[in-house]
């Protein structure tokens, strides 16, 4: 099922919550609203539910396939809507709670106890939990009642699957294993779903598409690779990650920033330039193109990485270097010890009157 969403915008009284927003969701894709609190994602998302309307406007439209739901109640939308906090009815039991849904509906549309019974079955052995299918929601860990939450979703077999932060409540290790376990289930079951979250790992480990969204407005729609290797904007690439900053006067291609020197191809004038900590690297001596020396404050091996922090006068905040095990031994990597980092790659994002936010991308990459 399609999601075609044309001129969605919201408000609450004076404040905008959505400005303007077009949006189309493929069948069968997995779309992850990804932004800071505030951006909107999670009004944007109970607009499709229908549990919020959008500003009455002849331009607004909203459909479901060819359906359109612009004005029908989220009763008839025939959605699936999992929750952060679970909302399970503490006094059923597992098998209760997902069949829940199927019990109270209209006489006409309702399956029969032995339809009930087959459908809920069938949908616990798929969430992993058909063993626990007799116990209450308190004897379960948070991902278990998470499952339960799905299941109870999928069991009115929806049409649109939304999720509002689904793992929000989770410990990491938890949340990663339920990652995989929903991308396992969207793939096997082919339903579109929708989900919000401020977690950029979980929106690039999950999602076919991420829409990145800030301030109300969609800043970029795209697959996870292509969004972190070609962000839109500043915006776009100072929230998807670690980033390093560097500003400084530009004069005759030598970008100068106290004790720091770097050659660079841009204009005369002050600029800022951006970088991840994948895209610099470190050494014991400077070179004709690099001369920015630092000092380690940190040095934290993470799998098959070693993260290290420096400080420097030049920095307006430490950076985040990301080096392999062997540099790190061959440079003797201690706290305290002297280095100079050499960027590989830098991404400068000009900015002009009236473009503070939306602006032409630029990246310069140097050889190693």
């Amino acid at each position: 099922m399609s999601i075609r969403l044309h001129h969605i915008q919201k408000h609450f009284g004076r404040s905008q919550a959505l400005s303007p927003i077009d949006l189309d969701v493929e069948s069968g894709e997995l779309i992850g609203l990804l932004g800071p609190s505030g951006s909107g994602k999670t009004t944007l998302l109970r607009i499709i539910a229908g549990l919020e309307t959008p500003d009455d406007n002849p331009a607004t439209q909203l459909l479901f396939g060819e359906r359109d739901v612009t004005r029908v109640h989220v009763r008839d939308r025939r959605i699936g809507f999992v929750f952060q906090h679970y909302a399970l009815f503490r006094h059923m039991s597992v098998f209760d709670n997902v069949a829940f849904g199927l019990t109270v509906l209209p006489r006409r549309e309702r399956p029969s106890s032995g339809e009930i019974r087959t459908r809920v079955l069938r949908l616990l052995e798929m969430v992993q939990l058909s063993h626990l299918a007799q116990r209450f929601p308190a004897q379960l860990s948070g991902g278990q009642q998470q499952r339960v939450s799905l299941a109870r979703a999928l069991a009115l077999r929806p049409e649109v699957l939304l999720l509002d932060e689904p793992f929000g409540a989770l410990d990491a290790k938890v949340r990663q294993e339920l990652r995989r376990w929903l991308r396992h289930l969207h793939d096997e079951l082919g339903f579109t779903s929708v989900f919000v979250t401020h977690d950029q790992e979980e929106a690039l480990e999950l999602s076919d598409r991420v829409v990145v969204m800030s301030n109300g407005r969609i800043e970029q729609i795209d697959t996870p690779e292509a969004l972190y290797r070609a962000p839109a904007n500043r915006f776009v690439f100072e929230f998807l990650g670690d980033v390093n900053h560097l500003e400084g006067q530009v004069h005759n291609g030598l970008l100068t920033c106290g004790d720091a020197r770097l050659r660079v191809t841009l204009p005369d004038g002050r600029h800022e330039l951006l970088l991840r900590p994948h895209e610099a690297t470190l050494a014991d001596t400077p070179d004709e193109r690099a001369n920015l020396p630092a000092v380690v404050t940190a040095v934290v091996p993470v799998g098959a990485e070693v993260r290290v922090e420096l400080s420097a006068d030049w920095m307006s905040e430490p950076w985040l270097v990301a080096v392999r095990h062997q540099d790190a031994e061959r440079l003797n990597l201690a706290r305290g010890a002297r280095v100079y980092a050499r960027p590989l790659t830098w991404h400068h994002y000009p900015e002009t009157a009236g473009q503070a936010r939306h602006s032409e991308r630029r990246a310069q990459t140097v050889s190693t």
